[in-house]
């Protein structure tokens, strides 16, 4: 049982899709077979409390092969990458160099017309701030749960790019009082 007051949150990054496949910038787009098989035959989650994901459907399809009968929460949304969406990391290199290098060292840049790190940053510690006590889970994206560590660990925003999240990783976070900290999975 959770202790009065404590927030215990356990993030999964929804499973593989054909834009983590081609290192591309995704768009809404389900989950590719191995993502489906992967997701599939991982453990039902059954804490009790609160489920929620991202509204996208591979998160959706991934809480569904995870057991998880969980809500869309829109502040859990992926990172907007605006006209870049759907296009590898290799084509928007060739095409705009210059724009991902200034995307890539300052987190406060959106050249692709979407959203900048920070305002992903700023969105995520919102929601952080309002998860009211208890249990919850919450499938959601790497770009997402890489914003919680972040956030969690006090780390500048430029530490963003140093946070790995492979597909149906999880990360454990506790909070009480508006404090969190990262925590071994129980």
């Amino acid at each position: 049982m959770t202790p009065s007051g404590v927030a215990r949150l356990l993030l999964v990054c929804h499973a593989s899709t054909p834009a983590t496949a081609r290192a591309a910038f995704p768009g809404d787009e389900p989950l590719d077979g191995n993502g489906l098989r992967r997701a599939g035959a991982m453990a039902p989650l059954t804490l009790p409390g609160r489920a929620v994901r991202a509204a996208e459907l591979r998160c959706a399809q991934t809480a569904e092969a995870l057991g998880l009968p969980a809500e869309p929460e829109p502040l859990l949304a992926d990172c907007d990458y605006g006209r870049w969406s759907g296009r590898t990391l290799a084509e928007v290199e060739a095409a705009e160099p210059e724009a991902l290098a200034t995307w890539l060292t300052d987190p406060a840049a959106a050249p692709h017309g979407g959203e900048s790190i920070v305002a992903l940053l700023g969105r995520v510690a919102g929601w952080l701030a309002g998860l009211e006590p208890g249990r919850t889970v919450a499938v959601t994206h790497a770009a997402v749960i890489r914003a919680a560590v972040v956030h969690t660990l006090g780390a500048p925003a430029q530490s963003f790019w140093r946070v790995d999240v492979a597909p149906l990783a999880r990360v454990t976070l506790t909070g009480r009082g508006g404090r969190w900290r990262l925590s071994h999975p129980a």
